[in-house]
């Protein structure tokens, strides 16, 4: 088993979907070239692709939190967004 640590860049939006390596584990979010970017531990002779479900909240938003996994916080211009993983569906 091969390990690597990747970046994935992520949209300044509510609910997306990352493809990684079935196995992954992310470490944390942070903004790189004013984009937010999480970086995970993947495998990467790992063949099998999963979606990896991340939601990102601004502060002071109503969210149902039921299910969801914190990554971290980051600061874009003026706004500051808290980004989890989610394992049921959108």
């Amino acid at each position: 088993m091969s390990k690597r640590i990747f970046k994935y860049p992520l949209k300044v939006e509510d609910e997306q979907i990352v493809k990684m390596p079935l196995g992954y584990q992310i470490l944390t979010v942070q903004i790189k070239d004013n984009v937010p970017c999480i970086w995970a531990i993947v495998d990467d002779k790992e063949k099998q692709i999963i979606d990896c479900k991340i939601r990102t909240i601004g502060t002071g938003h109503y969210f149902d939190n039921h299910l969801l996994d914190y990554i971290g916080t980051y600061q874009l211009n003026q706004l500051v967004f808290h980004v989890f993983s989610n394992n049921s569906p959108f």
